[in-house]
């Protein structure tokens, strides 16, 4: 396709795929698109692995790494020890955890025995993304990504060193304008559909904002449109916008390959499209979930409001995980609970196929669209 990041990138079709899962990337980038691997849970060390894994079994296909390194976080410098973060979790937040569990049968005895480790947080920070980083640009990266605000100097920095295309996620014209400043590559133009940290404007208004604005600015920075996107008559939809193409995160979730726990898949392919909330109570900012008994427990008018980033990760993940293994061994309370990061492209979400049968079938679905338009254009 003639599509700036194709050329540039060295992918077939200008569809992006962001994953945790490297089965997922493997195979999109093998079918013709682009595989961003979602690097943030991982040590150096088992990034490494991962990486290596993706060497051995992608076939010499483009893929990309995805990081975190938002530019407002609670001990952003991770100066805090062990004890000082869980001093700024309130008892209220605990007792409020305790007691959505126990409304859903689930023992809460142990909850919080495992403390924080001394690097909670770190691939949150410079130093922690810095390593990781590091590693991925010791193997044949093609992209790499922000995911929350501009991208630092260090990551841009490296990255022009190695050949390496920088992108950033972005949820407004402002913060298009920044992460250009910044120096990326291309921009990751995100709506509030998205599943993930999202912001408020809709990807049908958020996308064209922000071409607009680059071309008032002199800049030809490319743009990926996300938010939804689950179809190929969607990616269409982005590309008549003017995007170079579409990035794309939730369809990967109820594949056959994905990394989804059988219980959250099981609820995403029966889930519609009004089954999803922003809310805080994951991570501290804003992102998309399905929605459940945990997130609605959160907007009640005796809830606290959730901690900052990190914080509200000591909150929500012993409860989550918690949850999680719980839902998976049938506990029906537990079931009703979980939730996980999906968009509202979650309704048309609803049979499990491979990654690369998604790939083809986005093509499909792009070349009808693209074809119907031309049967509109010759009247």
């Amino acid at each position: 396709m003639n599509s700036p990041l194709c050329h540039q990138l060295g992918c077939d079709f200008p569809l992006f795929a962001f994953s945790h899962c490297r089965d997922v990337v493997v195979a999109v980038s093998k079918a013709g698109g682009f595989g961003v691997l979602g690097a943030v849970g991982h040590t150096p060390e088992s990034l490494e692995i991962e990486l290596n894994w993706i060497d051995e079994h992608i076939d010499g296909a483009p893929y990309g790494v995805d990081l975190i390194v938002p530019t407002s976080m609670a001990d952003r410098e991770g100066s805090l020890t062990p004890e000082d973060l869980e001093e700024r979790v309130p008892d209220a937040h605990r007792r409020h955890v305790e007691n959505i569990l126990a409304q859903h049968d689930i023992d809460t005895t142990g909850l919080w025995d495992k403390k924080p480790s001394t690097t909670f947080g770190d691939n949150l920070r410079e130093a922690g993304a810095r390593a990781q980083m590091d590693v991925a640009m010791q193997h044949p990266i093609k992209a790499i990504v922000n995911a929350l605000g501009a991208p630092p100097r260090f990551m841009v920095d490296a990255a022009r060193e190695k050949g390496i295309a920088v992108g950033a996620l972005t949820g407004s014209r402002e913060h298009a304008m920044k992460n250009v400043e910044a120096g990326v590559d291309f921009l990751v133009v995100s709506g509030t559909e998205a599943g993930g940290h999202c912001g408020e404007i809709s990807t049908m208004v958020v996308v064209p904002e922000v071409i607009e604005t680059l071309r008032a600015n002199n800049c030809d920075v490319p743009v990926l449109a996300a938010g939804g996107i689950v179809t190929g008559k969607q990616m269409a939809a982005g590309m008549m916008m003017g995007a170079a193409g579409a990035w794309t995160g939730s369809v990967w979730l109820t594949t056959s390959e994905a990394e989804t726990l059988p219980s959250i898949k099981e609820k995403m392919l029966t889930a519609n499209s009004r089954q999803t909330v922003r809310s805080k109570s994951r991570t501290g900012k804003y992102t998309r979930q399905l929605r459940s008994p945990w997130t609605d427990a959160w907007t009640t008018d005796d809830a606290p409001e959730p901690l900052p980033m990190p914080i509200q990760g000591l909150v929500s993940g012993p409860a989550l995980a918690r949850i999680d293994k719980l839902a998976e061994a049938g506990h029906s309370g537990a079931k009703q609970l979980a939730t996980y990061w999906v968009g509202q492209g979650v309704g048309l979400m609803n049979h499990e196929i491979s990654a690369r049968a998604v790939v083809q079938e986005f093509m499909e679905d792009f070349a009808a669209a693209y074809e119907n338009m031309q049967k509109l254009m010759e009247g």
